[in-house]
């Protein structure tokens, strides 16, 4: 199953800047030293933001959770980097209670 609604999903520019690419974030710096690895930087947030939409529409759905604040589908798939290595990734994607367009909660490397 593919991710509903992919085409719309949103990656929010703090989920980026202050998260995914923030080495002094306390949840996020062990993700954000993972992505520098592989050339992207918050400068430039918009590369890994399209990377991400781009996973969502490309590979299949591997889980579905039903949470406290809505369905999360999980997606594990390579997005393009900058230094062209295309790292593996692991990628969690919610629909809000009573909202048909995913956001994205979080991404980093797989187990």
């Amino acid at each position: 199953m593919r991710l509903p609604n992919a085409d719309r999903a949103v990656v929010a520019q703090e989920k980026i800047t202050g998260y995914l690419l923030s080495l002094s974030s306390p949840d996020g710096a062990s993700k954000a030293r993972f992505f520098y690895l592989f050339g992207f930087r918050r400068e430039q947030w918009q590369v890994l933001a399209q990377a991400l939409r781009e996973l969502c529409l490309q590979y299949e759905v591997a889980e579905v959770l039903e949470k406290e604040y809505g369905t999360q589908h999980v997606i594990i798939g390579q997005i393009t980097s900058p230094d062209g290595r295309n790292p593996l990734v692991k990628t969690v994607w919610q629909f809000d209670h009573g909202v048909e367009v995913p956001r994205l909660i979080t991404a980093y490397p797989p187990d």
